[in-house]
């Protein structure tokens, strides 16, 4: 049976849920505000929608989608860039013993809400779901 990565284990902590989140907020507002010096980077109005953390919170996956969803090769090479930059603005402001090391990932959650969508509105799934 292969693993699915939401479901190998028994879930995220509270810690890593909470850590996960203060760091989606401090991200979101980094971007936001433009407060990287990379006038590429702050050109984008980038969305992060969730932040996963490892169980010993050392690393920290942040999943993102540019808004209208182009260009996203681009943001995950301009995050990549600065990475270094963005994982001190989170160390500052959420004064963690720890900053965990960022990673970037393309947020697939509007993707995935689609195709559910499209396999629901076919014919045989509409007939076997009335029934």
């Amino acid at each position: 049976m292969a693993k699915n990565k939401f479901h190998d284990g028994p879930g995220p902590s509270q810690r890593q849920l909470r850590v996960g989140e203060l760091i989606r907020r401090t991200l979101s507002e980094v971007l936001a505000r433009g407060d990287i010096h990379d006038p590429e980077l702050n050109r984008m109005s980038i969305t992060v929608g969730e932040v996963r953390t490892s169980p010993d919170l050392k690393i920290a996956t942040a999943y993102v989608l540019p808004l209208g969803g182009k260009g996203q090769e681009d943001v995950l090479k301009l995050l990549a860039l600065n990475k270094s930059e963005l994982r001190r603005a989170v160390g500052k402001k959420l004064g963690l013993k720890f900053t965990p090391d960022l990673r970037f990932q393309l947020d697939q959650t509007f993707d995935q809400m689609d195709d559910t969508r499209r396999m629901l509105n076919q014919d045989a799934v509409r007939r076997d779901i009335e029934e």
